[in-house]
């Protein structure tokens, strides 16, 4: 026989939970003469018992049926099924709790709040430590805070030598820039990289070009190839972000920008730029859009991991009605343009692999180029060449 604070201690409960259960029937004390409760040895076995049903997720209610009666197999399979839900979501915690801690990869967890949270997601990369150019690279490259010094570090070592790091050619620049009405005395060109578009510009406008990059390295390599070719009193480059940019309204007669909108959101671009074009002036963007309403299934979750704002050309000339554009021409970027950046990003891919690079970055790459050599056709690049309208 247990008195009540004996059984309390074996079974490791309060005296409160004790007279609890005995409440509710689950065990029975008999009075001594002095009045103290005694528990048999049957009532520390019903304990026991109903402590390892516990174990297994049931309520007490649950496990005082199972004590009653037979066991409610629909019952038990309903637990079990709610049990591996909670498992899983706390496996996810640790896994990204872990990940956090720099002990496994953060990549999908990038991949999931860039689709779902951009600005969010920029913004907390500024605050853990990331400059802007850091931090894009990391949404649209890397994709992996923990990973991310590596990784660059191969991805310079593939692009390095590579004129172009993005498809583009000079005939289809020179086809956008004769569509517009009157050549601009002013441009601005927004992401320009190392210069090819902005070198393009000077020399066909005879215009001013302010080439606009948050990369010092290509903005270096541009101010050179503009002196060699007796352009540097046409371009003027500028570190800065495109997202913020540092000018007065109005202050360009047309704004450029090639495979650069998709970094803030093509809509948002043409939100934010417009006020820094003049009345009546021009906005020539390129964006990747979908060309048909079924893309492969590989293809639209490759662009879905990598572009998830990519639209149809229908859905972006709604955009640019919408947010108070003429719609001038339109066309898509040749295949020569396409080619201009790949033949030559594949011959590198290829010269590495054989010398036995294996990296993260090498693997990325390698599964673009097969996604445009299997899939080219089911999206591409397209021009816009815009007019503001009048406010």
């Amino acid at each position: 026989m247990y008195r009540i604070s004996e059984l309390a201690q074996k079974v490791g409960l309060s005296r409160s939970t004790l007279l609890y259960y005995e409440k509710l029937g689950l065990i029975a004390s008999r009075r001594q003469a002095n009045g103290y409760r005694v528990y048999a040895e049957h009532d520390l076995q019903q304990l026991k018992l109903l402590q390892q049903l516990q174990a297994g997720g049931l309520t007490l209610k649950e496990c005082q049926a199972c004590l009653d009666t037979c066991i409610d197999r629909s019952l038990l399979l309903q637990r079990l099924q709610a049990l591996d839900q909670e498992i899983a979501h706390k496996q996810q915690a640790r896994d990204l709790l872990a990940a956090m801690l720099g002990q496994a990869s953060l990549r999908g967890w990038h991949q999931a709040l860039e689709h779902q949270a951009p600005g969010a997601h920029l913004a907390w990369l500024l605050k853990q430590g990331f400059n802007e150019k850091q931090a894009l690279r990391l949404k649209w490259l890397s994709k992996d805070m923990n990973e991310h010094d590596h990784y660059m570090a191969d991805f310079e070592r593939i692009v390095e030598g590579l004129e172009r790091l993005g498809p583009g050619s000079a005939e289809d620049r020179l086809q956008a820039l004769h569509s517009l009405p009157v050549l601009p005395q002013s441009l601005l060109d927004i992401g320009c990289g190392r210069g090819p578009s902005s070198l393009l510009l000077a020399r066909h406008s005879q215009g001013q070009v302010t080439a606009l990059d948050n990369d010092q390295y290509s903005l270096a390599q541009l101010q050179a190839a503009a002196t060699a070719e007796a352009l540097a009193q046409q371009v003027q480059p500028l570190c800065a972000s495109m997202s913020e940019l540092p000018f007065a309204p109005a202050s360009f007669d047309a704004i450029w920008a090639e495979g650069s909108a998709y970094i803030i959101g093509f809509a948002n671009a043409l939100q934010d730029w417009r006020r820094f074009i003049r009345p009546q002036g021009f906005l020539v963007i390129s964006d990747l859009i979908w060309l048909t309403r079924q893309p492969a299934p590989q293809a639209s979750a490759f662009w879905h991991s990598n572009y998830p704002d990519m639209a149809t050309l229908e859905r972006r000339v709604v955009d640019i009605h919408s947010q108070g554009y003429q719609l001038l021409h339109s066309f898509p970027l040749s295949r020569q343009a396409w080619d201009n950046y790949l033949v030559p990003l594949r011959a590198k891919v290829v010269a590495l692999s054989a010398q036995g690079m294996g990296s993260r970055a090498l693997a990325d790459i390698q599964e673009e180029l097969e996604i445009h050599e299997r899939f080219l056709g089911d999206y591409g690049y397209q021009f816009f060449v815009l007019q503001k309208n009048p406010a």
